[in-house]
C-alpha cells in the first residue's frame, strides 16, 4: 500500500508511507527516489536490528516497534517487535514497514493535513510514537514481578515459580537490548537536529527515550535482583532442613551405637544377665539424647 501524506508542493517536501510493498514494488520507489541499493536489501530483512547510515544526502534510519500481535511468551526480538525503515532528506519523509501501527497511524492522521516540521523534526515525532508502543509491555512485565515479588516473600508455592521468572528476564532482556539499540540511533540524528528549531522537539524525544530505558532498566534489575533473592530463601530453606536432619541424627547417633554393640549377640556381654539391664540401657540412651538435647539448645541449634 501506498500512500502520500502529503506532497512538496504543499509542505516543501513529501511525506510517503508504505506499507508491505513488494520486492518489485520496492525497486520502483528506488528508481523513483533514488535509495541505495544496501538500504533496500536492509529494508527486506524483517530481522533487521535498529540502525542509523548514511547514503550521500539521504539518511537511512530502522526502528523496530513491539508488535501489537505479539505472542504472550516471545522469546526473540523478531517475535516481538515490528521493524519500520525511514529515508530521510530535506525534500523527502519515506517510511516502510510491513504491518500498520496505531501510533504511527494516529501520528499520521495528525499532520496529515500539514505541519510546519521539517522532515527531522517528523522523524523524531515518528520514532517517538514508534517508542510509546513499549510502555504497555513494560508496564505489564511490572506487574508481573511485583505479583512474583509478594508471592515470594509470602512464601506461597507457585508452580513453575522459577521457569516464570526465567520467561520475564528474558523479555525484559530483550527489551533492553532493542533500546539499547534504538539510543544510538537517537544519538546519531543529533547532528541532523542542531539547529534552533528542531533542537525543542529532538530533545522531547530524548526525553521520552530516557523514560521509556529508565522503566526497562528498572524491570531488568528488579527482575534479577527477585530471581537472586528466590535462590537466597530457597537455599535457606535447604539449609533448614538439613539443619533438622543433622539435629535429629545426632540425637539417635549415640542410641544407634548402643544398640549395635549390644546386639551383636556375644555370649559373654555386660550385664546380659542382669534383671535390669534392659531398662537400665533404655533409661542411659534417654540420659544420652537428653544430655545432647541441651547441649544444642545453649548453643542455640534448635
Amino acid at each position: 500500500m501506498y500512500q502520500i501524506i502529503f506532497n512538496e508542493s504543499e509542505q516543501g517536501f513529501s511525506w510517503v508511507d508504505v506499507l508491505n510493498p513488494s520486492a518489485d514494488e520496492l525497486k520502483e520507489l528506488s528508481a523513483k527516489y533514488g535509495l541505495h541499493a544496501t538500504a533496500l536489501q536492509d529494508v527486506l530483512q524483517p530481522e533487521h536490528l535498529p540502525k542509523s547510515e548514511w547514503y550521500e544526502d539521504m539518511h537511512f534510519i530502522i526502528v523496530r516497534y513491539f508488535d501489537e500481535d505479539a505472542p504472550k511468551d516471545f522469546d526473540s526480538i523478531r517475535s516481538m517487535s515490528r521493524k519500520m525503515a525511514i529515508f530521510v532528506r530535506k525534500d523527502l519523509l519515506l517510511t516502510i514497514h510491513r504491518k500498520p501501527n496505531s501510533a504511527y497511524e494516529e501520528l499520521k492522521n495528525k499532520y496529515k493535513d500539514g505541519c510546519k516540521f521539517t522532515p527531522y523534526d517528523l522523524t523524531c515525532k515518528i520514532i517517538k510514537s514508534l517508542l510509546s508502543t513499549y510502555e504497555l509491555p513494560v508496564s505489564k512485565l511490572e506487574e508481573e514481578i511485583d505479583f512474583y515479588e509478594s508471592r515470594i516473600f509470602l512464601k506461597k508455592r507457585i508452580p513453575d515459580l522459577i521457569k516464570n521468572l526465567y520467561l520475564i528476564k528474558r523479555k525484559t532482556n530483550i527489551l533492553r537490548k532493542v533500546s539499547n539499540l534504538t539510543q544510538e540511533v537517537i544519538d546519531h540524528m543529533s547532528k541532523e537536529t542542531n539547529h534552533t528549531k528542531s533542537k525543542p522537539i529532538y530533545r522531547d524525544l530524548v526525553d521520552y527515550y530516557k523514560k521509556v530505558d529508565t522503566l526497562i532498566e528498572t524491570n531488568f534489575d528488579d527482575i534479577n535482583n527477585l530471581m537472586n533473592v528466590y535462590i537466597s530463601i530457597s537455599s535457606q530453606r535447604t539449609n533448614e532442613v538439613m539443619r533438622t536432619l543433622t539435629v535429629f541424627t545426632a540425637f539417635f547417633l549415640p542410641t544407634t551405637f548402643i544398640v549395635g554393640l549390644y546386639g551383636m549377640n556375644f555370649e559373654w556381654m555386660p550385664e546380659l544377665k542382669y534383671p535390669y539391664g534392659y531398662p537400665t540401657v533404655l533409661l542411659f540412651m534417654l540420659i544420652v539424647t537428653l544430655v545432647i538435647y541441651v547441649w544444642f539448645k545453649r548453643k542455640g541449634w534448635i
